[in-house]
């Protein structure tokens, strides 16, 4: 008989949101509560596809959290497995070593939850039936800068022997190193499936011998987890072959938007144009909600008009959003500009935009300054909204880079519809 498991990691359940809480409400609360709905749509799918087992690999929380609510809905969560006999395998990543619910929630029987030594767990099988064993390491502290694969136990003898790892594999855009090792190492060891976790983008390296699987986040938090997310749906038969299929998750699913506004000629146009977008994608979104980042791009004398009104233009997009239903608007920028004019002298505002981006933009007193008025109100938000700014010196500086310009070009948008009116 076969060996069914579904294979999650990254969920992040609570995940503090950022950019989200400072705008809208309603949203905030969609996105505050979109990790734990889609926990349970994977709890339900394992119900549904009746597997033997759930395996989640790694980072199942966020970090130094002690709420009890978060405990007692993953315990009822868990409970729904055990009730219909499916086992759950689980290793803690770095986020998890953080968390004191992870040592301190008492688990049902039926859920291992893996320690900072390699064990191997044998799965009670029918007679006749293949061998299955499950490997599995969890992180004691939060940083892991060597490879663990060494201190896995080698493959049980004419057993399928399924590995669960959280690492960045060689690493990865946007995500520290952990616990780093090569898709060449995994394949070494002679496991069947690694069940991968850390690396919020899914992705699967598949032969004949191995099946090595990053199933990617399975709910996106923001605009940086962008696309459809998934789980796998691993099916061992009984010939030891491995089929993985995808299976979608998330409740909320974030995508850019690029609206090209070349040819409106008024503010309906641009409306419509973007309405007409915001409806083709939403019918093409696999999730119940589209949470869109519009983009206006384009040549168009009403470039300065949007900039302008780039306010109102948002609540514009939030209520058609409304009426085709379930589609937020998470931000509305616009990187449309003005029609070059043909032989034409530049006028009193074109020669103050060169002047800012030849002069001010380059001074060190106007970085400077920008900087300290950053550094001001960084301060003053809580710790989990800081990284707003950037994680890092670089992202900073670039943040900050591309505040001034736009900035700048509101200024003169509002310049250039008083030279209009």
């Amino acid at each position: 008989m076969v060996y069914r498991f579904i294979h999650t990691a990254d969920i992040h359940l609570d995940s503090p949101l950022r950019t989200l809480a400072l705008r809208n409400a309603e949203l905030s609360e969609l996105i505050g509560l979109a990790t734990r709905r889609s926990f349970v749509r994977i709890i339900d799918l394992c119900l549904d596809e009746r597997v033997d087992a759930l395996v989640i690999a790694g980072d199942l929380y966020d970090g130094d959290q002690t709420s009890m609510k978060t405990a007692r809905f993953l315990a009822e969560q868990l409970a729904r497995l055990h009730e219909a006999g499916i086992r759950a395998f689980i290793i803690r990543g770095n986020h998890d070593a953080l968390s004191k619910i992870t040592a301190e929630l008492i688990m049902p029987d039926s859920v291992k939850v893996f320690g900072s030594v390699a064990e191997t767990i044998a799965i009670d099988r029918a007679p006749g039936r293949f061998p299955v064993a499950i490997h599995g390491l969890s992180f004691a502290k939060p940083q892991a800068p060597e490879s663990l694969l060494r201190q896995y136990a080698v493959p049980v003898p004419d057993t399928v022997n399924i590995g669960i790892m959280h690492t960045s594999l060689g690493g990865s855009a946007g995500h520290d190193l952990y616990a780093p090792c090569s898709v060449a190492d995994l394949r070494q060891t002679g496991f069947r499936y690694w069940a991968l976790g850390h690396i919020h983008k899914r992705s699967a390296v598949e032969d004949s011998s191995s099946a090595i699987v990053m199933p990617g986040i399975p709910q996106g938090r923001d605009i940086n987890e962008d696309g459809p997310k998934s789980v796998s749906l691993v099916t061992i038969r009984d010939d030891r072959s491995v089929v993985v299929e995808e299976r979608q998750t998330a409740i909320a699913q974030f995508e850019r938007l690029v609206v090209d506004i070349s040819r409106a000629t008024d503010w309906k146009d641009v409306v419509l144009e973007a309405k007409g977008k915001l409806e083709r994608l939403s019918s093409a979104v696999s999730a119940d909600q589209l949470v869109a980042r519009v983009e206006i791009t384009g040549a168009t004398e009403l470039a300065w008009r949007i900039r302008r009104d780039a306010d109102l233009l948002r609540t514009e997009l939030e209520t058609r959003g409304a009426t085709i239903g379930n589609v937020w608007i998470e931000k509305v920028v616009t990187s449309s500009v003005a029609p070059k004019q043909q032989d034409a002298r530049p006028s009193a505002l074109d020669e103050l935009a060169a002047i800012i981006d030849s002069e001010i933009h380059s001074s060190t007193q106007y970085r400077d300054e920008v900087r300290s008025i950053a550094d001001e109100l960084r301060a003053q938000l809580p710790a989990e909204l800081r990284e707003i700014f950037g994680k890092d010196e670089g992202s900073f500086e670039n943040l900050l880079a591309q505040f001034a310009k736009d900035g700048a070009s509101q200024v003169l948008a509002r310049l250039r519809g008083g030279e209009g009116e």
